[in-house]
């Protein structure tokens, strides 16, 4: 049965809705419960609290926050005993920026329409008083989310954090800070003065650990099921409603379904892949495709699969890509990076050998070798200052991948072909 038009818009514009605009983070329950915790301590019992939120990008760390602040908005008591102050690494560059934003977001006396005046270190002297100056259990508790945390290390004498965290471990001002980076070695970037203020606590989030007791396919298809599947409330005809549902439900039961979505599950596990997935999908639907198949998370699947590199490889000449498989060879044989002047005599003992192959002069060789050095194929040994010739060089690219290349390659010459294969040379 074909489903109306109109029903397939509102279809169309709701799942939009529903993937870009939707905040609710899925899984990790425990960690948002603990932060949940640790933020409403704060502002319940005047707790004095630091802690960092460490994972990848693309794990949900903002949004997880996000979402416990909301639901600290909800309680009645955050308006009146709580001020939120949200700063960004890539926003305030340096303490003075960061500095005069925490001020405004305060409400303090000394921003007026929005502007701070005064230098830095008055501001800085002026918000230490405000924070010390008030009572544990009368004052508002401060609740400062840091975002890109890592780039705050980078700020002069990191002056702001040492001051925060210094205020966070004494017993007055009831304060929270939290940090949200992607990087795993962060506590190594604080100065020793900084770190030995800092509680030590620190959530982590990586996706495909949301929860221990599921495998991520079945994660995965939970969130698959609530992006996609239409609620109640929406306005469409009932049978519309009936057969995208079980359409869904259909699909999401077969075998082949599981098997295209345990690939991605391989690939990438981040819900940011998932959603432009689906979205990707959503935006295709029209009048006369009104439901989803596989064949389109097939499709999906194959544009994740394309490997950037492969298709780099192929574009390179004859000559450069018989330099790739030259240090290939070298390396599966003696377990070395090669230099120049190694490759250059491995490539020439190849030529010779083979009649159809035309010798290239030295520099014409060279010139190739710098090409695929620029394209990012090869890369120097760092810490070594030896003639250009003879710097030793490693292979970026792996023996799967310089395969592939040869298998899509037209128009190669069968000696190259052969020689990319043998497993000697």
């Amino acid at each position: 049965m074909s489903t109306p038009s109109s029903d397939v818009q509102k279809i169309r514009c709701y799942l939009k809705n529903q993937l870009i605009n939707n905040t609710q983070f899925i899984g990790h329950d425990r960690e948002k419960k603990q932060i949940f915790d640790l933020l409403k301590r704060t502002i319940t019992h005047g707790e004095s609290n630091s802690a960092l939120l460490i994972g990848p990008r693309g794990a949900g760390k903002t949004t997880l926050v996000n979402n416990v602040l909301q639901e600290l908005k909800d309680l009645k008591y955050f308006d009146s005993d709580a001020i939120l102050v949200e700063l960004h690494g890539l926003v305030h560059t340096d303490d003075r920026m960061a500095l005069k934003s925490a001020t405004t977001q305060m409400n303090l006396d000394n921003a007026v329409d929005g502007k701070v005046f005064g230098t830095f270190a008055e501001n800085l002297a002026f918000l230490l008083a405000c924070l010390r100056t008030g009572e544990k259990h009368t004052s508002k508790s401060i609740i400062f989310i840091i975002e890109e945390f890592d780039l705050f290390c980078n700020h002069h004498n990191q002056t702001l954090l040492y001051n925060l965290f210094d205020v966070s471990q004494s017993a007055q001002a009831p304060i929270c800070v939290l940090g949200i980076t992607c990087r795993l070695d962060v506590i190594e970037l604080l100065e020793k003065r900084v770190k030995s203020r800092f509680s030590h606590r620190q959530f982590f989030l990586f996706p495909g650990q949301e929860d221990e007791n599921k495998s991520n396919l079945d994660l995965y298809l939970e969130k698959i099921e609530y992006y996609l599947k239409l609620p109640g409330s929406l306005k469409i005809s009932a049978a519309s409603k009936k057969a995208w549902n079980s359409n869904l439900e259909d699909i999401m039961n077969e075998k082949k379904f599981k098997n295209i979505l345990q690939r991605i599950i391989d690939i990438d596990l981040s819900v940011h892949t998932l959603k432009n997935i689906l979205i990707r999908i959503v935006v295709t639907l029209n009048e006369n495709r009104s439901s989803l198949s596989i064949e389109q998370f097939q499709e999906q699947l194959n544009i994740l699969e394309k490997d950037e590199t492969v298709q780099v490889l192929q574009d390179l000449t004859c000559l450069e890509l018989c330099l790739i498989i030259a240090i290939k060879h070298h390396m599966e044989i003696y377990d070395t990076q090669p230099n120049f002047e190694m490759i250059l005599t491995r490539y020439t003992k190849f030529a010779n050998a083979n009649s159809n192959m035309q010798i290239t002069q030295r520099n014409v060789v060279m010139k190739a070798f710098e090409h695929i050095e620029k394209l990012e194929l090869i890369s120097k040994i760092s810490g070594n200052k030896t003639q250009k010739e003879y710097q030793p060089f490693s292979l970026l690219v792996t023996p799967q991948q310089i395969s592939e290349a040869i298998k899509k390659s037209h128009g190669l010459p069968t000696e190259v072909v052969q020689w990319a294969n043998s497993s000697f040379a």
